[in-house]
């Protein structure tokens, strides 16, 4: 696409404001308006944001398509504003060598509209029992995890570390001792106790940090620690970069909104690491504000419908989020005050350039990479309408301000609510 998009308020990652002007693309990169006349877009009223990233989504393939597809989890992004995301690698089979990695890397190549820079596993099968061939994966992936089971065994977090850093790849850790979830399923508190339901201690997320920590520190490994939930995870990664360790860390949109008392017996509550005390809620807030959490990602994890219908004990663990992230943060941090917009650019895309290396700014030279947006629409949560087949999350019916009107990736049009007006016959030289 060759355009102008003519009169938003653009997002400027240089002082954190948006400031109303043209934006102009060719060959699928944003140059400069001078001297060149193209259709116009006229976007008055509506913002424009860098492409969002998110480091923390499952796409179910290979393996897994009854419960989602990348086709249909790409589209559901772009919806959402996203344009890069990091797939995980509990998937059939697990991408733990090149050439299971490339069973994978096929589909997205097919299937995708946006940019997916997969995770190779940290072990084989994610069995935790020997290394994966992560020096054949390494320049086709974001990094390493064994995300939904964690790297059990202190010497092999050790040899997992030391390869990576010879790579120059982070590891992105779940962090979760089985030793210490003794069949819980949601969180360890007042709400299990109540109800009779067996929980998980926070320990069980805390203990596997504070040990990788001691190991960050004998190898120098960019470490990354996945959905942090509890408040003893948000001090220890405090603390760790107050030493100066390479460490960031992620949360999700459920752990800043919500507290183990809004939990319901129903399965479109239930995800791992679980909803935790209004305590540990606000010690995730307070690392929001001081940067302690560096990424907000939302483990988008879809399923089919029947494996969330079995209540909070049986139903399978994990939430969708990819099309209401981005709304809910900015109806209930950024217009209360609890964050500024700046900051949850930061947590959205800005971050990810540093730590990763993906996404992009808005300035010329750069991918074509943004979502438009209608601040001022306001509307309720309605999971039938998402274009992920998974449809269960904790915020339905939850009223937000925010809609993603276009999103590009690549100067390609990816996401498109038909709301923009497109005058194909005006053209527009020079910036405004």
């Amino acid at each position: 696409m060759e355009a102008v998009l003519h009169g938003a308020a653009v997002f400027d990652a240089n002082d954190g404001r948006t400031v109303r002007r043209d934006l102009c693309i060719s060959q699928g990169r944003l140059i400069s308006a001078q001297g060149h006349s193209f259709p116009v877009l006229d976007l008055h009223g509506l913002s424009v944001f860098p492409g969002f990233t998110d480091v923390h989504v499952h796409f179910r393939e290979p393996g897994f398509s009854y419960k989602d597809t990348i086709a249909a989890s790409s589209r559901a992004a772009a919806r959402g504003g996203y344009t890069t995301v990091c797939p995980m690698p509990n998937l059939k089979p697990v991408p733990d060598s090149a050439a299971h990695l490339e069973a994978q890397l096929a589909l997205i190549r097919r299937d995708s509209v946006i940019r997916c820079v997969p995770y190779g596993a940290i072990t084989k099968g994610e069995f935790g029992q020997d290394l994966s061939d992560m020096e054949g994966m390494a320049p086709h992936v974001a990094g390493f995890s064994d995300d939904g089971k964690g790297v059990q065994r202190r010497d092999m977090m050790r040899r997992a570390m030391q390869e990576a850093k010879r790579l120059r790849k982070i590891i992105a850790a779940h962090c979760e001792d089985n030793a210490l979830l003794r069949g819980g399923y949601i969180h360890d508190g007042a709400y299990a106790r109540a109800h009779g339901h067996r929980g998980i201690c926070s320990e069980s997320e805390w203990g596997p940090i504070a040990r990788d920590l001691e190991l960050v520190r004998e190898t120098g490994c960019a470490y990354h620690v996945c959905h942090v939930s509890t408040k003893e995870s948000v001090e220890l990664i405090r603390s760790a970069k107050a030493e100066g360790l390479p460490v960031s860390c992620e949360t999700a949109p459920h752990y800043l909104l919500l507290d183990e008392t809004d939990l319901r017996e129903d399965g479109r509550f239930k995800m791992n690491p679980p909803l935790r005390s209004g305590a540990d809620r606000a010690a995730l807030l307070e690392g929001l504000r001081d940067g302690t959490i560096d990424l907000v990602a939302t483990d988008h994890a879809p399923h089919s419908a029947e494996e969330k219908s079995r209540g909070l004990e049986k139903s399978a663990m994990g939430v969708v989020g990819l099309e209401i992230a981005f709304p809910l943060l900015y109806t209930y941090l950024v217009k209360p005050g609890t964050i500024s917009l700046a900051r949850l650019m930061e947590l959205l895309c800005g971050r990810a350039q540093s730590l990763f290396g993906l996404g992009s700014p808005l300035e010329p030279g750069a991918p074509a990479d943004f979502s438009v947006w209608d601040l001022e629409a306001e509307y309720d949560i309605d999971p039938a309408e998402f274009l992920s087949r998974g449809r269960a999350t904790p915020f339905a019916g939850w009223h937000v301000s925010g809609r993603c009107r276009m999103t590009m990736c690549g100067g390609a049009v990816v996401w498109d609510d038909g709301s923009i007006t497109r005058d194909t016959t005006d053209t527009m030289e020079g910036a405004q």
